[in-house]
């Protein structure tokens, strides 16, 4: 019995990590390096919130993901490495829902004092909580291995776990926005087209290999008491002699002329220390993170020691070391998007995005220009992104989202802002999740599919351009007052001056739909009003503060679903701390002739607001 006891641990003992063996591990009994398979449908490289939006609406519609990220975070230029805003569309009843909005949200319940590192793992928190998505930290890819003209795997090396993996897969989603996997032989863009090819008017100049550059942020502190700022020897050093030049407005309607801020912190945007344009955003990083620094640091030594005393009361709290880009590299899909079908509106066929940021145009030679760095040309207030923008022409199994998708350099200057990349990546996402479930390529979806997933993007809550969502039958067959009907509509936020929406006190009213006969229930999908501001729900500037942000006062935070049996409410559903606009809950099926949901608490508002109630 002792024998079988010892062999039997000892068969344990080897199916353990190596890090819980009791043996000391030598040269003679352990691996320097691993050598790791894993196999999913769907690989996503890059986890910026294209790559993180796209990981997240791949398996929440059933398909197996490994997600890749060569940083120890995730959200990319919005992460606590960089500190970019998260900019998308400019006006209220546009901003960007989905995904994005339900990190935000979670971001408002769980970091109320809005510090960056809580930030990360808000995002990291919405993708482990995913059963079906596998997350590498700190891997990056390094090689794509072909069977034939599709990607079979790609490999990559994790320097935290010293491993090697080999990730393969059915479909392979490149978020990385500088396009790694153009190893495998994908056609791509990179610099400014000829004015000529795609009838560009705001392109002035091009052919060439210039790009909009990279920027270092940094991050202030009010403070109560005012100390001089000493900057490295290595730094520049800034006098008021290398700001002397015109600033002159534009004169032309739509167009506004911007330069560099340096004469107040008072809403701390340093986008303007920008560098790179002019060299190789990808293969010249360690020389552009080197300049980035010095000029970041002689910035803030000349606004900090200045004697007009513009920055009195402020200190530099944070400096990033990691630079944000703008631009290196684009894909070329079967539709390439440029500044045409932009002003246009996008009215594609097969719309499954939208942007809304104007085209905004930045010098290469960004900061080291004296005069003039960007110009921003108005565009609609929203216009479609294609899907044809998502796939590669030549890659029959390679997608991507981001600022890498098909696009002119005029196009990406509109589309490159994260919250329209986040609104790309759960299109992807979803679209790449159709290819898995009917077993086709990306262009198959395009041509047989397109309309089932644009149908699944509006089921959760992403807005696309120029129709609106289509209401469950079982919604539209039932009964129900004519206050509520605003609910079926499809329109899902307030529209055109219109509410769209019904508001409900709590414990005192109810929304309800009656059928003439008993009908099955097995959900419910419903839309809470989460108070679409421009700006509202961005991470602050100025990270030392005490003043708490609050989820939106007008959401329902206790609520419960009844279905009326046999003449009798019953309880389906209760949910007591929601945060989220977006809930779409499953319950055991019922036979009932009336659903209702009854609102218990909001968050700080006499009435919650709701924009849909759909029975399922």
């Amino acid at each position: 019995m002792n024998r079988i006891l010892k062999a039997f641990c000892a068969i344990v003992l080897m199916a353990l990590p190596l890090s819980v063996q009791a043996q000391m591990l030598t040269e003679q009994n352990s691996q320097v390096v691993r050598n790791v398979e894993k196999k999913a449908d769907i690989v996503v490289c890059g986890g910026g919130l294209a790559g993180v939006c796209a990981a997240v609406s791949a398996a929440r519609h059933g398909a197996s993901v490994i997600l890749v990220q060569d940083r120890p975070v995730l959200g990319g230029n919005a992460s606590s490495e960089c500190r970019m805003g998260i900019v998308g569309v400019l006006k209220d009843q546009y901003q960007e829902a989905g995904i994005l909005e339900e990190m935000q949200l979670r971001n408002f319940r769980y970091n109320p004092l809005q510090r960056y590192t809580l930030w990360d793992d808000v995002i990291y928190s919405t993708v482990i909580s995913e059963p079906n998505i596998t997350l590498l930290l700190n891997t990056s890819v390094d090689e794509v291995e072909m069977d034939g003209a599709r990607i079979a795997a790609v490999k990559a090396w994790n320097t935290n776990a010293y491993t090697h993996y080999r990730l393969s897969g059915k479909l392979f989603l490149d978020c990385t926005g500088d396009g790694i996997l153009r190893l495998s032989g994908a056609k791509f863009r990179r610099g400014r087209e000829l004015p000529d090819e795609f009838h560009e008017s705001y392109l002035h100049e091009g052919g060439d290999a210039r790009t909009m550059g990279n920027s270092i942020l940094l991050q202030l502190r009010k403070t109560d008491e005012d100390h001089p700022f000493v900057a490295p020897d290595w730094a520049y050093h800034f006098t008021d002699d290398d700001f002397d030049y015109a600033t002159p407005k534009s004169t032309i309607p739509g167009v506004k002329f911007n330069y560099k801020r340096i004469y107040h912190p008072k809403d701390n945007n340093f986008w303007w220390i920008e560098f790179g344009g002019t060299v190789d955003t990808i293969f010249d990083a360690p020389d552009i993170q080197r300049e980035l620094k010095k000029i970041a640091y002689g910035i803030w030594e000349y606004m900090k020691n200045h004697p007009d005393g513009r920055c009195k009361g402020y200190d530099l709290d944070w400096i990033g070391s990691l630079p944000g880009k703008r631009e290196s590299t684009r894909y070329v899909g079967p539709h390439i998007l440029n500044q045409n079908d932009v002003l246009d509106g996008g009215h594609f066929e097969d719309v499954i995005a939208y942007g809304g940021w104007t085209l905004d145009d930045h010098d290469p030679e960004a900061f080291h220009k004296k005069g003039r760095i960007s110009t921003e040309y108005a565009t609609p207030d929203y216009f479609g992104i294609p899907f044809d923008c998502l796939y590669s022409v030549n890659v029959p199994n390679l997608m991507f989202a981001g600022r890498d998708i098909s696009c002119t350099h005029m196009g990406l200057s509109a589309t490159r802002v994260m919250a329209t990349c986040a609104l790309l990546g759960q299109a992807c996402g979803t679209g790449a999740a159709v290819a898995i479930a009917h077993g086709v390529e990306p262009a198959e979806v395009r041509a047989k599919h397109i309309a089932e997933v644009q149908d699944l993007l509006e089921d959760d809550d992403c807005m696309l351009p120029w129709r609106w969502r289509k209401v469950s039958d079982l919604t539209l067959a039932a009964r129900t007052d004519n206050a509520n009907e605003v609910l079926r509509n499809g329109i899902d936020r307030s529209w055109d001056g219109a509410d769209n929406g019904v508001w409900v006190a709590p414990g005192e009213e109810s929304v309800a739909y009656s059928w003439k006969k008993p009908v099955t229930l097995s959900g419910a999908r419903l839309i809470f009003d989460s108070h679409f501001k421009v700006r509202s729900k961005r991470m602050r500037k100025l990270e030392a503060t005490t003043e708490r942000v609050e989820v939106p006062p007008m959401m329902a935070r206790a609520w419960r679903l009844e279905a009326r049996v046999k003449g009798e409410w019953k309880t389906v559903y209760e949910e007591k701390d929601n945060y989220l606009r977006l809930r779409q809950v499953r319950f055991a099926p019922v036979s009932a002739d009336a659903l209702r949901i009854v609102v218990e608490q909001t968050w700080g508002a006499d009435k919650a607001h709701i924009f849909a109630f759909d029975a399922r």
